[in-house]
């Protein structure tokens, strides 16, 4: 990467400074938690698990070259993935609940976790991609600046469910180059039974436009790889339980009709969806198609699945 693209990169214009400050309320947060909405108000300091069971260092389940995300991520070499352990949702057809319900990992240093992101970028990758970020802010953040000072000079990716405090998306302004949040429900209600969070609608509403202000729509190069600005996955549901005409046309009228939107097909049932039958089948060819088109009659054009799934082009 050359010096003037390195420099684009946020958190790279930060200085020392401005780093430390972030780090140290960051970790301030720790001792009383309001990282997420959730607002479990433990000492994670002192060894208090709140929902999401992680103290204070870093919890890692899994990293490396990611070639299944969406293709301006992906790029040539890979996004470099680092998936954390736990979760601040507690959705019951998780796809990844070995992860994020029964904590598959393991503790590590925020020196190591550096070491992962060095590593994922001297392996080619494109971006540092987060993925379940946002019970672990404070760590996430110190690693970073360690990595910066061994040469870090990719963006970052905040991969996150949409469950978000805009007091700690504010302390991530200028670190994070691309957000990636989903926007998983437009009934509280309906969030609260399937991912046991309760204001999911208002709260991943207020996160968005708070991450749109910080990094605007997303800007995608001349070598088609993403480098700054906002991402937004919806994963169709079953019986239109994610409400997604209500997500488009938030996204659409309150954040921007250049939004990049990835509508997601891929929902199969797991985990706990025995227990719920509207939630425990695939979705039909039609559910997804009518998923799509509501996004187009929003006004929405940068649908991922209509520039890079074939499968969908023949729909439209």
């Amino acid at each position: 990467m050359s010096s003037s693209k390195a420099q684009n990169v946020a958190y790279l214009n930060l200085s020392d400074k401005e780093f430390n400050q972030k780090i140290e309320k960051a970790f301030e947060i720790l001792k009383d938690c309001t990282l997420c909405p959730r607002n479990c108000h433990v000492d994670r300091i002192s060894g208090k698990k709140g929902a999401c069971k992680v103290l204070i260092k870093p919890y890692v389940s899994s990293w490396g070259p990611h070639f299944g995300e969406e293709a301006p991520l992906v790029g040539r070499y890979g996004s470099g993935t680092i998936f954390f352990g736990f979760c601040n949702l507690s959705c019951v057809y998780c796809q990844n609940w070995t992860i994020s319900h029964l904590g598959e990992g393991e503790e590590i240093s925020c020196d190591e976790l550096a070491q992962i992101m060095i590593f994922l970028q001297n392996s080619g990758c494109h971006n540092i991609n987060l993925v379940t970020p946002t019970h672990q802010v404070p760590q996430i953040i110190k690693s970073i600046y360690i990595a910066r000072e061994q040469g870090l000079r990719i963006p970052i990716v905040y991969n996150s469910g949409g469950y978000e405090a805009i007091e700690t998306l504010e302390i991530l302004d200028g670190i994070i180059d691309i957000y990636m949040p989903d926007f998983k429900y437009a009934d509280n209600a309906l969030a609260e039974k399937y991912s046991k969070v309760k204001k999911y609608t208002e709260f991943a509403k207020k996160a968005l436009k708070e991450m749109h202000r910080q990094v605007g729509d997303l800007i995608i190069n001349a070598e088609g790889i993403a480098v700054r600005g906002l991402l937004v996955r919806h994963l169709v549901l079953p019986n239109n339980i994610a409400g997604t005409e209500e997500v488009v046309k938030f996204i659409a009228e309150e954040i921007s009709k250049d939004t990049y939107i990835n509508i997601m097909d891929q929902y199969r049932p797991c985990w706990q969806t025995d227990k719920y039958p509207e939630l425990n089948r695939t979705i039909t060819h039609k559910e997804f198609e009518d998923a799509v088109n509501i996004a187009l009659k929003y006004g929405l054009t940068r649908i991922d699945c209509l520039i890079y799934s074939k499968r969908y082009y023949r729909w439209l």
